[in-house]
């Protein structure tokens, strides 16, 4: 539903790391950015954060710039951690799953895309609830957690407060079923059509 006149902005945040998955991040980016920004009354607004505020590296080369740090980010109402091989060493680092785990307690909604949820199952996010993840990390989801109920099929799970999306692209699909729970099946089908997302497969 839209926000009252003056009412503050809901904040969406995308979060950035060294060997992120660029369309990990970018692709939700660019979905929730021409929502947010074409229809600011329906009082969203979406950033990207680092831990210490400063550009990152991602997987293949593209250097991404973060909007804010993770101690100067306002409080979020989602929290999406994209994928990439950089979520190998986040999944081992303590200090990230401690953070993760102080989101999930003040966060409604925690997303993941791709090994995002590699993250989330390291840091106990997943423990006994439905998830998805790239498929070529299937079996270190598992691993990780065994009570996970892995759908490795699915292009996206919807766990009520916890969102995981399959691989690379299916953070698109993930973010406009964003759009769908926080504004709408009318708002995602005009911001679909907007970034004129209609894949086709050529092979």
């Amino acid at each position: 539903m839209p926000s009252a006149p003056g009412a503050p902005h809901r904040t969406i945040g995308v979060l950035l790391f060294d060997g992120v998955e660029e369309l990990d991040a970018v692709g939700p980016w660019e979905v929730l950015a021409w929502w947010t920004q074409r229809f600011p009354e329906d009082g969203w607004r979406v950033l990207t954060l680092s831990r210490d505020g400063q550009p990152v590296t991602a997987a293949k080369g593209m250097v991404l710039g973060a909007q804010t740090s993770a101690a100067d980010c306002p409080a979020l109402d989602v929290l999406l951690h994209p994928g990439g091989r950089g979520t190998r060493p986040l999944a081992r680092d303590e200090e990230h799953l401690a953070w993760v785990r102080e989101q999930r307690a003040s966060v409604p909604l925690m997303t993941s895309v791709c090994t995002g949820s590699l993250v989330y199952a390291a840091a106990g996010l997943l423990a006994g609830r439905p998830a998805t993840t790239h498929w070529g990390a299937v079996d270190e989801l598992r691993a990780l957690d065994p009570s996970v109920d892995v759908r490795e099929e699915a292009r996206f799970v919807d766990d009520g407060d916890v969102v995981t999306s399959s691989g690379v692209s299916a953070g698109i699909d993930m973010a406009l079923h964003l759009v769908v729970r926080l504004a709408g099946a009318d708002r995602a089908r005009a911001v679909r059509r907007g970034v004129q997302y209609d894949p086709q497969p050529p092979v």
